[in-house]
């Protein structure tokens, strides 16, 4: 500890190589314990603090940024920031950055494995068999879905979603697709998809995997109207962001059989997951886990460690995502 460096608070743990960066540079304090900070300790923390750097679980709002008159930068670990009030900081010349770039594959992983999980019933499986309950072979047991030659809905193409399409591919899938945005007929050529509008990917796929960013317009984007356009044979995985769905809707059409099963990696309320969907067989449950590779959140954690020392610098931060606050 050096008080004559600036404060960083880290609001959890960070694997030993971004410390080592961190260290002869930062006075580092860190939450010892290994949970989301209680809101009336961050406010503690915050007010002597210059350097934050935040996580997802953490809100980062109007009431805690403007108790904190030292803050001079939010160093987010992760790509998304919904959790910072970027207005805020903004107004009050507090630049924010993230960790892009790093996270696609590992993400997709999760989404390829939750997909090929609950197709399979691999969960249910892996239960029985736990519960010392498996009678044995039998033609008619824990039948699942294709995947070979099924096909693939997109919703949102961003990295995470183009890196769905060779796994998708090397399964001989149909590859189809909604965004905001367009591509160009070329580059869905090159990709081997094809683009529909949202409504049409939601009646044709046999899976749908969501790819979009959260904000205002995103939030509650597959409610009940949605789900109810899907196939009752189809599978929705989601590993983008918990409120980009409607949680109790789902939960009412995993009951009532109208879609065949969900893959979840993310909830509307995190950590909090809608009671209705733990006792579901055609469900299954992964606690946030698109990013956890030894890899993955340590590139992260040096993007967070490149962000501070071009600020300690006074360079241009490498991933800022309000420069309108310099």
């Amino acid at each position: 500890m050096n008080e004559s460096f600036p404060k960083a608070y880290l609001t959890r743990q960070a694997v030993p190589a971004v410390l080592e960066r961190l260290r002869p540079q930062c006075d580092v304090h860190i939450n010892p314990e290994d949970c989301t900070l209680p809101r009336e300790d961050l406010f503690r923390e915050i007010k002597d603090t210059i350097i934050l750097v935040s996580n997802g679980p953490d809100t980062i709002d109007a009431e805690l940024l403007e108790s904190a008159p030292d803050l001079k930068l939010i160093a987010n670990f992760g790509v998304g920031y919904n959790n910072i009030d970027v207005e805020t900081a903004t107004r009050l010349g507090i630049p924010v950055t993230n960790t892009p770039g790093v996270l696609s594959e590992s993400t997709a992983d999760i989404a390829w494995g939750l997909l090929m999980n609950v197709a399979r019933r691999i969960g249910e499986g892996d239960r029985m068999i736990r519960a010392d309950a498996w009678p044995g072979w039998g033609p008619l047991q824990l039948l699942g879905a294709d995947i070979s030659g099924a096909t693939l809905g997109l919703i949102g193409l961003g990295n995470i979603g183009k890196a769905m399409i060779p796994r998708a591919k090397g399964f001989g899938m149909k590859v189809i697709y909604w965004n905001r945005t367009r591509l160009d007929a070329s580059d869905e050529e090159t990709l081997g998809i094809e683009y529909m509008d949202k409504e049409t990917v939601l009646e044709e796929a046999d899976f749908v995997s969501l790819h979009v960013a959260l904000v205002p317009e995103t939030r509650h984007l597959i409610s009940a109207k949605e789900l109810n356009l899907m196939k009752s044979t189809a599978y929705l995985i989601n590993t983008t962001r918990g409120p980009v769905v409607d949680e109790q809707a789902l939960v009412s059409v995993l009951k009532e059989n109208r879609i065949a099963g969900a893959g979840l990696d993310v909830y509307e309320n995190e950590p909090l997951v809608d009671r209705g969907l733990l006792p579901l067989e055609n469900v299954v449950l992964a606690p946030h886990l698109g990013s956890a590779t030894v890899g993955r959140r340590t590139k992260m954690g040096m993007l967070v460690a490149d962000n501070i020392e071009a600020f300690l610098q006074d360079k241009p931060l490498p991933n800022i995502v309000n420069p309108e606050a310099l």
